[in-house]
């Protein structure tokens, strides 16, 4: 009886525009994870040029950089997007024909960035800052940075479909957005029994925030393309600055937001308890919904033009924004665990490694966010130390889980000794980079810098080493994802690659 309940309860509750739409899900993961390992070697390309092992020049050095650092991001957004919708369509009714343009609109997108980069030789990394992008001193020409800024316009206009579809089927559903983060349960109106599920809380959440991330991207974005075109327009740099991070410290971090949604419904498959939406869990998800509009001021800590309430409120908030949804879901994973019996595989193990990930991403993150530290590590590798943990080590593995939790309650495919192997390898691999990262921060190594004085390599070389090992557990976990696509189609069940 135990046994079959396993069984049955590892099969998703999947309503037929999920079966119907599988392959655009496994679409979406296949490109995703590929963009994934292709950025990868990027950014051990940068590491060895810095360690000195390689010399690039400096102009393909900034190219990489700035391909690495939009095409992870993005690619990160597209395949944890993919896993939000597939559970998010088990509860609400949502648009197949808006996750396909999504997905259209990526591709072009993605062509005209890296169009914008390789071909005209566009290199302001993800930030194109104004007025950089007009003024690059003839590093680039005005049509790549015209290209590199329309594809990223276009990029946020298909995730933008995404989360207006979503937020139009979670009112539809429960009468609106505050009603999908639990407000009426907070305020006692109704009952914890009638809460809305964790995951269509996480993806109010995340359509929230990511609605307004975006809205500033697409504005920051315009008023560039706009000053390239005709350099007479000019618009205030603070003002731009604070759009630029307002949008792309909201959507990288929201990438574990959605993320997170595996582990709510992979672990209680497997140890057959519910996860329930408890008042402090709902309390918990507003709070990180305030807070995760607003933290992206830690970015500024170093502009002294900003206003100093603004500047307090991004060190209290950042401090605070760890918190919230981290304690009670790490809490509840712990809890849903303990004593369960429950039978640990690269699903379940993953989805639970990556609770250890983000918990030990959020901490130099917070210590970044001290404004006295900041002031010092703010531009030095600290940083991505803290992003490379965070999204590595958190979201990219709750990417991996729902990828191996899919084959697995959908096919034969078992997952051999070297995918486990592989989960180890990764594990000491991205803690390896991020710990080089962080070292290098401490030794106030300066981030974004194409080359390194000798006493600055020895870290960036073992990070460099750390990736390619990052890179060879990776690739594994893609090719077990590729053969049960294959075993899909050749047994005829469909749902493979499109």
């Amino acid at each position: 009886m135990s046994a079959t309940m396993n069984q049955m309860t590892l099969k998703p509750v999947e309503h037929s525009e999920i079966k119907t739409h599988n392959k655009l899900v496994k679409t979406y993961l296949i490109i995703g994870g590929s963009v994934i390992a292709a950025m990868v070697v990027f950014g051990v390309l940068m590491l060895l040029q810095q360690g000195g092992a390689i010399q690039l020049s400096s102009a393909a050095f900034y190219q990489f950089l700035t391909i690495h650092g939009t095409g992870m991001v993005g690619a990160a957004a597209l395949a944890s997007t993919a896993l939000m919708w597939y559970f998010l369509t088990q509860y609400v009714s949502l648009s197949p024909k808006i996750f396909m343009t999504n997905l259209i609109l990526f591709l072009i997108g993605v062509a005209m960035v890296v169009l914008g980069v390789f071909s005209f030789k566009y290199a302001s990394a993800w930030t194109f800052l104004y007025p950089l992008p007009a003024l690059s001193g003839n590093a680039w020409s005005a049509v790549g940075a015209l290209l590199y800024l329309a594809g990223m316009l276009i990029l946020g206009i298909g995730f933008l479909l995404i989360y207006i579809d979503i937020g139009r089927a979670i009112i539809k559903k429960y009468g609106s957005l505050g009603k999908g983060l639990g407000w009426d349960v907070i305020s006692g109106e109704k009952s914890e029994k009638d809460a809305a599920p964790p995951t269509v809380v996480a993806s109010t959440m995340v359509t929230i925030v990511n609605t307004t991330a975006l809205v500033a991207g697409g504005i920051v974005l315009i008023m560039n393309m706009i000053n390239v075109i005709n350099p007479s327009f000019t618009f205030d740099p603070l003002l731009a600055k604070n759009l630029t991070y307002a949008f792309g410290h909201i959507f990288a971090n929201a990438i574990i937001y959605m993320g997170v949604i595996a582990v709510y419904e992979i672990l209680p498959r497997y140890t057959n308890r519910p996860w329930k939406s408890s008042k402090s869990f709902l309390v918990a998800w507003t709070m990180s919904t305030t807070f995760t509009l607003f933290i992206y001021t830690h970015h500024m800590l170093m502009d002294s033009v900003m206003p100093k309430w603004m500047l307090i409120m991004g060190q209290v908030l950042s401090y605070a924004n760890g918190l919230p949804v981290l304690v009670v879901t790490a809490y509840g994973a712990l809890m849903i665990v303990y004593k369960s019996g429950i039978k640990w595989d690269m699903a379940s193990g993953l989805a639970f490694l990556s609770m250890f990930g983000w918990v030990i991403g959020v901490v130099p993150a917070i210590i970044d966010a001290t404004i006295v530290v900041n002031h010092v590590m703010h531009n030095t590798k600290w940083v991505p130390g803290h992003f490379h943990m965070y999204m590595g080590l958190g979201a990219v593995v709750m990417i991996i889980s729902f990828m191996y939790y899919l084959s697995k309650s959908d096919s034969d495919v078992k997952p051999s000794r070297l995918d486990k192997i592989a989960a180890c390898l990764y594990a000491m691999a991205i803690i390896g980079v991020s710990g080089s990262f962080l070292v290098s921060g401490a030794l106030s190594t300066p981030r974004r810098w194409a080359t390194h004085f000798p006493e600055w390599m020895g870290p960036a070389l073992f990070g460099a080493i750390s990736g390619i090992c990052f890179f060879a557990a990776f690739t594994v976990f893609i090719m077990h994802f590729i053969r049960y696509l294959k075993y899909r189609n050749d047994t005829g069940a469909g749902g493979g690659f499109l």
